[in-house]
């Protein structure tokens, strides 16, 4: 199976959405009640500062998709960075996570970014495993915190640290798509 990581571009919104939308509709690992649609996806993509959104590939199917986003909005926070991931049922277990977090985390440290943090909602011992294994520390939890699907949920905080913490950070530069 040949498989290729890229930038996400608009056109990729659709096949983003049609990945995404069940994990809103039937689990908990998102707490977003009503998908969004392709056009609300691309305007999560192309907002500023503009950060990585990433597509692993298999012929002309998107199979997972990847993607930072701001940790908080205080301007001391700008160096630390959230990620999530999503693959489409289909080609879990085939090691498409690990290439996309792979050349997202490659990406980020490139662009100056020092801190970054997945919030997973538990149960949820796949992503638990996953995201150790691709370095991330667990840090805490949020207990209760949302409430879906019938029931109050609990979010795990795991985070990775990219690159030596630098004395005085150059401020991080945005994302252009390769």
């Amino acid at each position: 199976m040949t498989v290729i990581v890229r930038a996400a571009t608009p056109a990729d919104a659709g096949a983003i959405a049609t990945i995404y939308g069940p994990v809103i509709t039937d689990t908990a690992m998102s707490f977003e009640e009503s998908p969004p649609d392709p056009a609300e996806i691309r305007r999560r993509m192309l907002v500023p500062p503009r950060l990585p959104w990433l597509v692993a590939q298999q012929s002309n199917r998107i199979a997972g998709y990847a993607y930072a986003s701001p940790h908080r909005s205080r301007p001391a926070y700008r160096w630390s960075l959230d990620c999530s991931i999503y693959l489409d049922l289909g080609f879990r277990s085939m090691g498409l996570g690990r290439l996309l977090y792979e050349r997202l985390t490659t990406e980020l440290a490139e662009l100056g970014y020092v801190s970054l943090f997945a919030g997973i909602a538990l149960p949820n011992p796949v992503s638990v495993r996953f995201h150790e294994v691709m370095g991330f520390e667990a840090v805490g939890v949020f207990r209760e915190v949302g409430y879906k699907l019938g029931a109050w949920r609990d979010v795990g905080w795991w985070q990775r640290t990219l690159t030596d913490l630098p004395e005085q950070p150059s401020e991080p530069a945005e994302w252009r798509p390769r």
